[in-house]
C-alpha cells in the first residue's frame, strides 16, 4: 500500500476551480463589508491553527505579512484572548472563526455569534463566517492531498 496521496485539487480540477471561485466571491465579499485584508489573513490563520494545516499557515503566514501584520500579533495568535494586541473587530471575526470551525456547544456557539454580531455588521459577520468556512475546506484540501510545505526558494 502506498503512502502517496492523490492531489484531489489536482485530480478532479473542475472542482477545485469551482472553489477558488467561491473564494474569490468570498474576498470581494470581504471588501464589499469595508474588511481589510489583515483581518481575513488573521481569520485565515487562526483556521488554520485550528486544523492544523502546515501548507495553509504557511501561505497565510506569507499573506499577512506582506499586508503589514506584525511578526509578534502572528506569534501570539493561538493565545489571542491573552493579549491585548487584537481590537475588538479582530476578537469578535475571531471568536466567529473559532466557533465555526470547533462547532462547540449550540450555548457556546450562540454566546460566539452574539458576541461577533454585537460587534460585526451583518454584512461583516456574513463575510467572516464564509471566510471561516471557505479556509475550513481548503485546509481539509490540503491535508488530505498532503500538500508540502517547502523552504523559501533563495
Amino acid at each position: 500500500m502506498s503512502d502517496k496521496r492523490v492531489p484531489i485539487d489536482k485530480q478532479t480540477r473542475p472542482v477545485y476551480r469551482a472553489q477558488i471561485a467561491v473564494a474569490q466571491a468570498i474576498r470581494q465579499a470581504t471588501a464589499d463589508a469595508g474588511l481589510g485584508r489583515r483581518l481575513v489573513e488573521l481569520v485565515n490563520i487562526r483556521v488554520s491553527q485550528i486544523n492544523g494545516c502546515a501548507y495553509c499557515l504557511d501561505v497565510h503566514v506569507r499573506d499577512a505579512l506582506r499586508e503589514g501584520e506584525t511578526t509578534q500579533r502572528l506569534a501570539v495568535l493561538r493565545a489571542w484572548r491573552d493579549t491585548d494586541l487584537f481590537n475588538e473587530q479582530e476578537q469578535a471575526a475571531l471568536t466567529l472563526a473559532e466557533s465555526i470551525t470547533e462547532l462547540p456547544d449550540s450555548r457556546t456557539q450562540d454566546r460566539d455569534y452574539a458576541f461577533a454580531r454585537a460587534r460585526l455588521t451583518e454584512d461583516q459577520l456574513s463575510a467572516i463566517a464564509w471566510v471561516a468556512v471557505a479556509m475550513n475546506t481548503f485546509n481539509r484540501v490540503s491535508i488530505v492531498s498532503r500538500h508540502p510545505v517547502r523552504p523559501p526558494q533563495e
